[in-house]
């Protein structure tokens, strides 16, 4: 070590010394004494590797610097980390920025009836204890006509709590073209495996046929399983066995019928102009055993997992040990209880679930939106802006491959690159969230919320001005 970082080492101030100065005892009383105290050793653990790793600082400036490293890590420490963003990417359902957007109701519930005590899973007529979702249950039997429904964490807890439930240490029929991998590397086959059943696989790739079910079940056979892919087609030279004639075949030997609904719209989405997708409604009325379903994506509540089916098989699944490591909490069944009644009625679910309004909003709603927005950046300096035609995606497994079309926003900096704008607009306040394609930063105006647009306003013109 050179005997100037030794003479620099020396006059790094105490930590006593630190604590002491105006800028950091103001945030004593927010923050509490032991959290400035670690941010500050810190900040001077760092400056002393600085040092010692050659750095050079000249000695007025070592205070200055420990206390600007001590108050940005404060002020990150108290900003919250799960904190409002701004979603300019386009992705409706994006699983990095929290998927669906709650409904103001299912805000304002969680506000007004979860901010004391709240009746979770108590009779009021006779004051003992009952089933937590028997709300929802009811609202899901009106909604969707099944016998019975409970609800879980996620769709994947629910498919592998039905597995476990009716086919531990048995087999379960699957086709091949349907053997999915979610998000985070998760595969049907490793969530089956978890659960205790048996895979057994039919049919190719591309094409399976009815005689591939028929001719897998066995005596150990306990059910079979229909996953749709709500992530991905396979599109030209290519069959699946449709459900009605699965139920049948499962019926004739005394099997359940397993309908995995993956992203579970409870509406035909066809109506809006896309491709027919399964709804919870249909499978229950095909007479699926049971039914399983994310409870956000297309029902746009925060993330569940819905199961529905014939009463019989929800008894004995709510009775499953498993069930009890998977169930939700009151945010939860609150969240979701306030969207379901929105689905009452359909056209005010178009309107006021903000995923369901984002995918139905009209390309020349967005144009305009786009072009307004571009006038106002038009004098913004070092970048060139313009409007021109785009696509946003539902996202998160929901109707794969259909683009919803748009007008984005494209920005072409000059005086830095696309990729240090896009950072420095993560790191504005609130972050917002763009997509870089071609040399550009794209902002599709499908996924803002009221407001927004002034917000990304203000901050491309103050990061690029």
């Amino acid at each position: 070590m050179k005997n100037q970082d030794n003479e620099i080492l020396r006059h790094l101030p105490s930590v006593d010394a630190l604590l002491k100065h105006e800028i950091l005892a103001a945030l004593t009383q927010d923050l509490g004494q032991d959290v400035i105290t670690d941010a500050v050793r810190q900040a001077l653990d760092t400056m002393r590797q600085d040092i010692l790793s050659g750095r050079n600082l000249a000695k007025e400036s070592l205070v200055p610097l420990i206390l600007e490293s001590s108050t940005q890590a404060l002020s990150q420490f108290k900003r919250p980390f799960y904190q409002r963003v701004v979603n300019a990417t386009g992705v409706i359902l994006h699983t990095a920025l929290g998927r669906a957007v709650l409904a103001q109701e299912a805000l304002d519930e969680i506000q007004s009836e979860l901010a004391g005590y709240t009746r979770l899973q108590t009779d009021i007529d006779t004051g003992k204890r009952a089933s937590r979702d028997s709300g929802i249950e009811k609202l899901l039997q009106q909604l969707t006509g099944t016998e019975a429904a409970t609800v879980v964490n996620n769709n994947a807890a629910a498919t592998a709590l039905v597995l476990n439930t009716v086919a531990n240490g048995k087999e379960v029929i699957v086709s091949r073209g349907q053997l999915v991998e979610i998000g985070g590397a998760f595969r049907l086959p490793d969530v089956m495996a978890f659960s205790g059943a048996r895979l057994v696989e039919v049919g190719t790739t591309n094409k399976t046929h009815a005689r591939d079910y028929e001719n897998a079940i066995t005596e150990d056979t306990a059910a079979i399983l229909r996953v749709h892919p709500s992530n991905y087609k396979i599109e030209g030279f290519s069959s699946e066995v449709p459900l009605d004639t699965m139920i049948k075949i499962a019926h004739d030997h005394n099997l359940p019928l397993i309908d995995d609904v993956g992203a579970g719209s409870l509406i035909d989405m066809s109506q809006f102009g896309f491709d027919p997708e399964p709804t919870l409604p249909q499978s229950v009325a095909a007479g699926s055993d049971i039914i399983t379903s994310s409870a956000d994506k297309l029902i746009g509540a925060s993330q569940g997992g819905i199961i529905l089916g014939k009463a019989d098989w929800i008894a004995r699944i709510r009775k499953n040990q498993f069930a009890r490591i998977v169930r939700v909490g009151k945010l939860t069944l609150a969240a979701l209880e306030a969207t379901l009644k929105l689905f009452m009625d359909e056209r005010l679910a178009q309107k006021r679930v903000p995923s369901l309004a984002m995918i139905v909003r009209h390309p020349e709603d967005l144009k305009a939106m786009a072009e307004e927005m571009g006038r106002q950046l038009g004098t913004v300096k070092n970048a060139v802006i313009k409007t021109q035609p785009g696509f946003s995606q539902t996202g998160s497994g929901s109707l794969p491959t259909q683009n919803l079309p748009t007008t984005v926003l494209a920005i072409t900096p000059t005086a830095l690159s696309e990729q240090d704008l896009a950072q420095r607009l993560r790191q504005y306040t609130p972050p917002i969230f763009t997509r870089i394609q071609n040399d550009q930063v794209l902002i599709d105006p499908r996924t803002l919320q009221a407001g927004e647009d002034v917000i990304v306003i203000e901050a491309v013109t103050s990061i690029l001005d």
